[in-house]
């Protein structure tokens, strides 16, 4: 896998820099066991080791997709900041009846402040509905 540095998770940072700060794991000595600060919960032995790089970028992927959902592709444009983000998340998926509707992304920093529209939602419902669209 190489370096965490090259993981690419949805509002994850793993041991990357950021424009305003860095983020370094430490990694105590063995025998440091209890706190305060950094220390083993689980010292280090024949039968507790580091986890594989692999199976941890593996969990993290997964857990990303059960919380976020399916990874968009490609950069898309977030709702509130109208910038483009190589990390978009999908906030909402607008249809439009019988028609296609739209997805809105949001980059990480806005993705909890989008509020769905309840009204416009039961509104194309109602239409699909009529129209015999939906059952």
């Amino acid at each position: 896998m190489g370096s965490a540095g090259s993981w690419r998770l949805r509002q994850v940072r793993v041991l990357t820099e950021l424009t305003d700060e860095c983020t370094y794991l430490g990694v105590p000595p063995t025998s440091r066991t209890e706190g305060p600060g950094t220390h083993w919960r689980v010292p280090l032995s024949a039968d507790h080791y580091l986890t594989d790089a692999f199976t941890l970028w593996e969990a993290l992927t997964e857990a990303d997709r059960a919380e976020l959902g399916p990874v968009p592709q490609g950069r898309q444009t977030c709702y509130r900041c109208e910038l483009p983000t190589d990390e978009p998340v999908i906030v909402d998926v607008q249809h439009g009846g019988s028609s296609a509707g739209r997805t809105i992304y949001a980059c990480p920093r806005h993705t909890r402040t989008y509020h769905r529209d309840a009204v416009a939602e039961a509104a194309a419902r109602r239409r699909a509905f009529e129209r015999g669209s939906i059952r």
